[in-house]
């Protein structure tokens, strides 16, 4: 039996979870946010909390309770209080500049790599070397902030790169001197 599909989510106040089938809406302050739930899974919510219960007991329905839980979870909190991912860019030369939206990326190669923020998410500047992914949608957020990673990942030997704020970057130590 899953044990994250058991868990009773609470549901915050001013949040908003409509059920019209498989289709579940949730809505909040920040926003709204929509998504459609397996058949072998059944939501409730009675008196501000929610539950997730398997129609009939198989190994996929179990699979489906845990990842149904999860993704509503993650909609919850994303309507009420939103999700951020911080990246900084390590190197000589590497940095971020947000205009609008747009960011141009410097990170070492000979030209300014340019992303467009794609729609629900926002970018704010610390510096010019630090940026912070903002948006309601837990899966937007994180793979978008994992394509700018992606530009120029960090590497072992000096440590350059664009790497999430917190990250831990494992060093090598390169040739030895003869």
């Amino acid at each position: 039996m899953s044990r994250i599909g058991e868990r009773k989510l609470t549901l915050p106040a001013g949040v908003e979870v409509t059920i019209n089938g498989n289709d579940i809406k949730v809505k909040g302050a920040k926003g709204e946010l929509n998504y459609t739930f397996s058949d072998l899974i059944e939501v409730k919510v009675t008196d501000n909390v929610l539950t997730t219960k398997q129609k009939k007991e198989s190994s996929k329905a179990n699979v489906m309770q845990g990842t149904t839980n999860s993704i509503i979870n993650n909609m919850i909190i994303g309507v009420s209080t939103g999700f951020s991912k911080g990246l900084e860019a390590v190197g000589v030369g590497y940095r971020f500049n947000v205009q609008g939206n747009k960011i141009m990326v410097n990170a070492g190669y000979s030209h300014p790599v340019e992303v467009i923020v794609p729609e629900g998410l926002s970018v704010s500047s610390e510096s010019n070397t630090e940026i912070t992914v903002h948006g309601i949608d837990k899966q937007k957020v994180t793979e978008f902030a994992a394509n700018i990673r992606k530009i120029r990942e960090p590497e072992p030997y000096k440590g350059k790169g664009i790497r999430y704020k917190g990250e831990y970057v494992r060093r090598k130590e390169g040739k030895k001197a003869a």
